[in-house]
């Protein structure tokens, strides 16, 4: 069967491979990766063979669908092993995630005085939210608290040497061999029990090869995020301590805890599709105090998997409830588990059947409307964050009701305007733009109905102005609710064909509308790709920093002129000789500017959903 597609391979297999190839041949590697990729592939079972040229086969074997030893990549051409072949269909596969760790007594070093403060240009984060992991075990007060060993710091500083060496690269520069340190170090780190720092290294590795080969779903603000957590991430392993520490760790496998009984009322399904190919539905449903839990059921298969398992029984207990059936219908639940973002476990000794479920206009669920939007961008916000923490809890849904104003047109295309109760002016956006689903169809529908007034379910877009995608929403009719990725709204349910398109509102006075931290984001994001060096170049920022603290940034204003004047730096010896860039330096000047500009983003997005102040006659 000819297929594409590559098995997975070992992160530590990849990185072997590469590091035993001599210098010579690493600097082929790039150009054999290519070449690979490019191959006819053939599939056998859990054997996937690639013929190099007419006379030259190389085979991945992979039990289970991932490439676990070294042995199981072989090649016939004469140099093998030690050929470049087996490095390059490693380089070219896609990296498995890391396995969960085993539970064990970690390693504990007792710090006999607080760290030193970190040096200067360096990142410290606040620690997380409350609630935002479990509680940490009560410690005796007269000992010092937990910190890392040196087992760890060791391991989180060559995670920040590797992250490092990618932005003084960039994404250009980041070939075979540069992704193959940061893979050793994520199965490093996965040893030495920080599995949130090498999953954030395997998500740069992704998106370096998604960016190299020209994937369309790539965007540089997401490999900007992943450098960030991973240089993040890595820094504080040394600088934290206690409570903060085990949420820098991380966890290699996500915890679900015993919830006793629940009573569920369901709210809605949507498609969930995947950049990795996977695909499925989510089922939201609340409890009666307000809580929101998700049943999943997601795997392979991309789109059109989404479309059939919106049909196929839920699986939870002896529920014979579809996925769609119980977005409007409940379940009464005995035994249940769930983790702690609300994924609701499927174990042996979970109980469900079918129970009566709810309207949105009514009791339980009613409730999820009364909340102010402002608050609930707030708490949405804690979710969405960029580097929210990964065991964090809490929901990215905001439940809104609105009178639809049409059509409203922006630089990349046209969205939905709409005005929630408290008067704040609401975009809405399409959650997925694959025309197998019905979301486009639906949105488009509705902004041809101005003066429609609906009971609809969002998910947050952290932006300077209000913005959702919209998910779900009451029919027009007033009767039933719309899952927006799968049912399709007909011209006769909307009672106005003709709807005017708005220009983007702006609300007066809105800082985020006229704040210039674009300015600074610009230069985070143009490290990514073309590395310290191109920003270096760049010339003088004086104009750009005054410009950003005339706005009202003076903090920005001088991360920009930092990190460009670190760029820019190149020391020489007594013999005039260039030395060696600074790329610790550099990455630390970066890394303040990416979360600076995270947070001054965040911050904007929870200031314009607050209801504009009464103009005074």
């Amino acid at each position: 069967m000819n297929d594409d597609r590559l098995p997975s391979v070992a992160p530590e297999v990849t990185a072997t491979l590469v590091e035993d190839l001599s210098p010579r041949l690493r600097k082929r590697l790039d150009a054999a990766v290519t070449k690979i990729a490019a191959r006819p592939k053939r599939h056998d079972g859990d054997t996937v063979t690639i013929e190099v040229d007419d006379e030259t086969e190389l085979r991945l074997h992979a039990p289970g669908g991932v490439v676990a030893t070294t042995d199981a990549i072989t090649c016939g051409c004469l140099l093998a092993p030690a050929c470049v072949h087996r490095a390059a269909a490693a380089c070219a596969a896609p990296a498995a995630d890391l396995p969960p760790e085993q539970p064990v007594d970690l390693p504990t070093a007792k710090a006999p005085e607080p760290d030193p403060s970190p040096a200067p240009g360096s990142v410290t984060d606040p620690p997380p939210a409350p609630g935002s992991s479990d509680p940490a075990p009560a410690l005796d007060p007269a000992s010092p608290p937990e910190v890392a060993s040196p087992a760890q710091r060791a391991a989180a500083d060559a995670l920040w040497s590797a992250g490092a060496a990618v932005l003084e690269a960039g994404v250009d520069g980041a070939g075979a061999v540069t992704q193959s340190s940061l893979l050793r170090a994520a199965h490093t780190a996965r040893l030495r029990h920080l599995p949130r720092a090498a999953a954030a290294a395997l998500s740069v590795v992704t998106l370096l090869r998604a960016a190299r080969a020209g994937d369309p779903s790539y965007r540089t603000a997401d490999l900007v995020t992943a450098l960030a957590e991973l240089l993040s991430t890595a820094h504080r392993v040394g600088t934290a301590s206690g409570a903060e520490l085990a949420a820098v760790r991380g966890r290699a496998r996500r915890p679900y805890s015993p919830d006793g009984s629940l009573r569920l009322y369901g709210l809605f399904t949507e498609p969930v599709i995947t950049d990795s190919g996977h695909g499925g539905v989510r089922t939201w449903v609340a409890a009666p105090d307000g809580r929101l839990f998700t049943v999943g059921d997601v795997a392979p298969g991309g789109v059109g998997r989404a479309l059939g398992t919106a049909d196929r029984t839920v699986r939870l207990g002896e529920s014979a409830l579809t996925h769609r059936e119980l977005g409007r219908a409940g379940l009464a639940v005995s035994g249940a588990t769930a983790s702690p973002d609300g994924s609701l476990g499927a174990g042996k000794g979970v109980k469900a059947v079918t129970a009566r479920g709810a309207a949105w206009t009514e009791p339980p669920l009613a409730a999820l409307w009364e909340t102010p939007p402002s608050e609930q961008a707030a708490r949405a916000l804690r979710s969405t964050a960029r580097y929210a923490d990964p065991d964090g809890g809490g929901s990215d849904l905001i439940f809104l009701d609105v009178e639809i104003l049409g059509a409203v047109a922006e630089s990349g295309g046209s969205c939905l305007l709409a005005r929630c109760s408290s008067g704040v002016l609401v975009r809405l956006t399409v959650a997925d733009d694959d025309p197998a689903l019905a979301h486009r169809d639906n949105v488009t529908l509705l902004a041809a109905a101005p003066g429609t007034r609906l009971r609809i379910i969002g998910r947050l877009v952290p932006a300077p102005h209000p913005r959702l995608t919209l998910l779900a929403c009451s029919h027009p009719s007033g009767e039933g609710t719309i899952d927006l990725g799968f049912d399709r709204l007909r011209r006769a349910d909307l009672p106005d064909p003709n709807a005017p398109v708005h220009p983007a509102p702006q609300r007066p006075g809105d800082f985020g509308a006229h704040a210039p931290l674009y300015l600074l984001e610009r230069r985070v994001e143009q490290t990514v790709p073309a590395g310290r060096a191109a920003l270096g170049l760049l010339g003088d920022v004086t104009t750009d920093a005054g410009r950003i603290r005339r706005g009202g940034l003076p903090t920005a204003a001088g991360l920009l002129t930092a990190l460009c004047a670190s760029a820019a730096r190149r020391d020489r010896d007594l013999f005039g000789r260039l030395l060696p860039a600074d790329t610790d330096g550099f990455a630390s000047h970066w890394l303040a500017a990416a979360r600076y500009t995270a947070a001054v983003a965040e911050s904007l997005c929870e200031a314009a959903w607050e209801p504009a102040p009464e103009r005074v006659a």
